[in-house]
């Protein structure tokens, strides 16, 4: 099964006082540097980013912009799975642009449970739940846009409604986000 992507490029980061998905790792940004991962694994890649946004260029990608910034993950994550249904998609990685040790390797692994096990959702979980580095039936987004005009942003409100598998996983680098300067700054001098 090969799931289509997408990646959550949000906008400017209260913790980090900037967006992430322009800053610079080992001369990319994020942003490029996710889309370069989640291609090797998925199909289409769709780059759902605030309105007004600016992105570099992204060869091999969709970008998408939401309706209202600010909104959180929840929406973002709705119009990505929407666009993956419309390109004939049964699922979609759905990933935060804030984790540059991605792997294809942990997508495939996900992608790999999600095909053997009938649950909406599979997450990894390695001691917490990871909600924007899981695999996702692209038609929820009905239920989405439900949790939404309810009044939901959380990730966690539409993980707690649907049937979720969790793969439990070792700590390992792939899953690590950076939500701080200092947090980049240590992967920086790796």
């Amino acid at each position: 099964m090969t799931p289509a992507a997408v990646v959550l490029a949000g906008g400017a980061s209260r913790r980090m006082g900037r967006d992430k998905a322009t800053l610079v790792l080992a001369g990319e940004t994020l942003v490029e540097r996710t889309v370069r991962t989640v291609s090797r694994r998925c199909a289409p890649v769709f780059v759902v980013a605030a309105p007004g946004q600016p992105l570099p260029e992204l060869p091999g990608a969709e970008v998408l912009r939401d309706e209202v910034r600010g909104l959180g993950p929840l929406p973002a994550t709705g119009r990505g799975l929407r666009a993956a249904a419309a390109a004939g998609r049964e699922r979609a990685f759905v990933c935060a642009v804030d984790m540059p040790l991605l792997t294809a390797e942990l997508i495939g692994e996900l992608a790999d449970a999600a095909a053997r096990v009938p649950a909406d959702v599979v997450l990894p979980f390695d001691g917490r739940d990871h909600y924007l580095a899981g695999v996702y039936r692209a038609g929820l987004a009905d239920r989405i846009d439900a949790l939404v005009a309810a009044g939901e942003r959380r990730m966690r409100a539409l993980v707690d409604a649907v049937d979720t598998h969790r793969l439990v996983l070792p700590p390992q680098p792939a899953l690590t986000n950076v939500n701080t300067a200092a947090e980049l700054e240590a992967l920086r001098r790796r």
